[in-house]
């Protein structure tokens, strides 16, 4: 894996990358919280990148779960899970047979896709009408999120599609993704560490961005009831178009 510099770079991107993607993670059901992952794979390798981020929404997933605690739906969590644990093995297949221009145009493709799903939410061009519940559809569900989650740490869209067709109220819906992605990252951690994504250089930053991490993630807490949702996403999205058209103009130059 190339060494990278803890340097300016890495914490001028570094440090508001983890400060929001702790906020979502923290307060708004951590559907964008993989905007922190691309914006510091613009400035590190994609692979160290994985590395550096997932100790740290592991950190945060610890530090805001008592705010949400069994306040989840466990039927749609364990669905979810459930799903997960297949999409990681596929993921960590493909991980071993692509270069890293190739995750770097993936994650920038997630980046851009999930911004179009959600304009075309808004603007009414796509409706998700709430649907019983399936074990299936979460199952489904489960295996995109855990098949990106372990790619980009991109696993919230997929989830979010799905926990939006089930109705849930905003604080079960945050509970619900905090705790299915609290035990997706474990599942992560031993593959991880197999293909050597985790080194003395991804820990010293995982370390380094660790304040930021657990900063957003208590502001994200604390704002889960008083910021409004369309201010914070709408500047996540801005920063999600940039960062993915910036990734995927990396990856094919």
């Amino acid at each position: 894996m190339t060494v990278f510099e803890l340097d300016w770079h890495f914490f001028a991107a570094g440090i508001p990358a983890m400060v929001f993607a702790g906020i979502s993670r923290g307060g708004f059901g951590g559907g964008v919280a993989f905007v922190g992952g691309a914006i510091l794979a613009l400035v590190v390798p994609p692979g160290a990148a994985l590395g550096i981020i997932l100790p740290l929404y592991m950190l945060v997933d610890v530090a805001t779960m008592k705010a949400y605690w069994r306040k989840w739906d466990w039927p749609s969590a364990k669905g979810l899970i459930q799903g997960a644990l297949p999409g990681i093995i596929f993921a960590v297949w493909v991980y071993t047979v692509v270069d890293a221009d190739f995750v770097r145009l993936l994650i920038g493709c997630v980046c851009l896709a999930f911004v179009v799903f959600q304009f075309s939410r808004s603007l009414g061009w796509l409706k998700i009408g709430d649907a019983p519940f399936s074990q299936n559809f979460a199952r489904g569900a489960g295996f995109v999120g855990g098949f990106t989650s372990f790619i980009s740490h991109a696993g919230g869209p997929p989830a979010t599609v799905y926990l939006l067709s089930q109705g849930l109220s905003k604080t079960t819906y945050q509970a619900t993704m905090v705790v299915t992605f609290w035990a997706v990252n474990w599942m992560k951690v031993l593959p991880y560490a197999f293909l050597g994504v985790f080194t003395w250089d991804t820990l010293m930053g995982s370390l380094a961005l660790a304040p930021f991490a657990l900063l957003g993630g208590w502001i994200g807490v604390r704002a889960h009831d008083v910021v409004p949702e369309r201010l914070f996403f709408g500047l996540t999205y801005v920063l999600l178009v940039l960062t993915g058209a910036r990734l995927i103009w990396v990856a094919l130059a």
